[in-house]
Order: structure tokens, then C-alpha cells, then sequence
């Protein structure tokens, strides 16, 4: 049972295991917050009405919706900073052993 814990430990399981739990469970509130607040006020300051998953520029026939790519990044970065931070400030990041 030792080798396991030790294996466990050394190989970083639980951080992985941590930041996937979490980063699951965060995710829906984050999307809710930037669906639904931030996605918006950024509409209104870029211009499109209908929020920010619309915004588009046309090229000829084409349409490039850049709005659905800046929304997708500002979900992952939120997501990213929450989960660090919630790891940090619970201690779990001291769990892994470090290698010798």
C-alpha cells in the first residue's frame, strides 16, 4: 500500500484529480456569469445588440463571428484563474510530494 500512496503522491493524481473535479464543477457558474453578465455589457460596447455571441464582421458573402471565440476564451481564463485560486487558498497544491 505504500508504493501506491507514493506513487499517488509523486505522479501529481491528486492534482489532476483536483483540477478536474473542480474545473467541472465551476464551469457551469462560470458560463452562467459570462453568459449572462459579461457577455452582454461587452455586446453593448462592441456594438452588438444581441451579445456578444453575435458579434460578427462580413467579408463579402463570408460572416466571421469572432463574438462566439472571445466568449469561449473568457470562460476558459475565469475557469483557469477559479480553480487555481480555490487550489491555493484550500492547500491542496501541498498534497503532491515533490521529487527527490
Amino acid at each position: 500500500m505504500k508504493g501506491f500512496t507514493d506513487f499517488i503522491r509523486e505522479q501529481g493524481v491528486i492534482g489532476l484529480a483536483v483540477g478536474f473535479i473542480l474545473g467541472g464543477a465551476v464551469s457551469r457558474v462560470v458560463s452562467a456569469l459570462v453568459t449572462d453578465i459579461i457577455n452582454p455589457i461587452l455586446g453593448i460596447l462592441l456594438g452588438t445588440a444581441s451579445g456578444l455571441k453575435e458579434a460578427s464582421i462580413s467579408l463579402g458573402s463570408a460572416k466571421i463571428l469572432y463574438g462566439d471565440l472571445i466568449s469561449v476564451v473568457i470562460d476558459f481564463i475565469i475557469i483557469a484563474l477559479v480553480v487555481y485560486y480555490g487550489v491555493k487558498a484550500i492547500g491542496l497544491d501541498k498534497l503532491d510530494k515533490k521529487k527527490a
